[in-house]
């Protein structure tokens, strides 16, 4: 099991014949062989890589039984992209793009939340890594190679800290079920407790990480929805111990600027509803390993 995507995920690459979109489409295809199409206007009709080009993500839906996607396309335009694939019908769409107009992720989001909630497009990113289900399906950009398939969920606001993770557990005989990053925008489409809710939900997921930064109010909601309606144990941590007030990381949302919103108060608020908290990036790998090992 795995959350999001797996073998049966049919995947479409919006920007497929860019050079962005080239080169993570070769990878994907490498990995998981579930890419079956792409979208670049004006190129319908022709092929890429072996696989068919379409012109609008409806036609790509319709000839391919696509079910999920992944975007490089510009900024100025990805809002539509996104808005294309939801209107089309495909059910998981993931952003990579970076530098995305906070306003047009408002009219993405606006426009997701008029479709019923049976029938909503899941949105992940922008400004992410993707989703990986080790073994079976990559809609992303991570390295494949550093992921081995187990039993731990990884879900993080920034992408390399989703690596670091991932890697880590694997020197250690550890595997990831599945490992979202959600983004580091300050709007972004889907939040940690949306998957923190999947994971819960899946039951090959055994141990849940959830990687934070500074700023924003996702981590303290996160945390209090785990005390109150998560059975499998949380590790937690916190990027920018050391970021001053005021400061921005390399994620346009991680500025502290309110109370709550620094590393060591996020760190402590996890704490305080019950997760184990990582004391350093370098340690993701081995607190997972010893809560593993003290349930057993």
């Amino acid at each position: 099991m795995a959350i999001l995507i797996n073998e049966q995920s049919r995947i479409l690459v919006q920007g497929f014949t860019g050079d962005k979109g080239t080169f993570h489409a070769k990878e994907m295809i490498a990995y998981g062989k579930n890419v079956v199409g792409g979208v670049t206007p004006g190129k319908g009709g022709s092929t890429h890589l072996g696989l068919p080009v379409f012109d609008t993500v409806k036609d790509a839906v319709k000839a391919t039984g696509a079910d999920a996607s992944i975007t490089f396309v510009a900024p100025a335009f990805c809002a539509d992209a996104l808005m294309e694939a939801a209107d089309a019908g495909v059910r998981l769409v993931c952003s990579i793009t970076d530098g995305i107009p906070a306003q047009d992720m408002m009219r993405v989001k606006r426009f997701l939340m008029r479709y019923p909630k049976e029938r909503r497009t899941m949105m992940v990113g922008p400004n992410c890594a993707g989703i990986i289900s080790p073994g079976k399906a990559m809609l992303g950009i991570m390295p494949g190679h550093i992921y081995q398939q187990g039993h731990v969920g990884i879900v993080s606001r920034s992408g390399t800290l989703g690596y670091e993770a991932a890697a880590q557990l694997k020197l250690l005989g550890l595997g990831v079920s599945t490992s979202v990053g959600i983004g580091g925008d300050p709007i972004n489409g889907s939040s940690f407790l949306d998957h923190l809710k999947l994971f819960e939900a899946d039951p090959e997921t055994h141990v849940v990480v959830m990687i934070g930064e500074i700023g924003g109010p996702q981590e303290a909601e996160a945390s209090a929805w785990v005390k109150e309606h998560m059975s499998k144990p949380v590790v937690g941590y916190v990027a920018g111990l050391t970021a001053p007030k005021g400061r921005r990381m390399g994620h346009a949302g991680a500025i502290i600027s309110a109370l709550g919103d620094s590393a060591a108060e996020k760190a402590e608020i996890m704490k305080s509803y019950g997760l184990t908290v990582a004391p350093s990036a370098g340690e993701l790998g081995s607190t997972v390993a010893a809560l593993m090992s003290s349930r057993r």
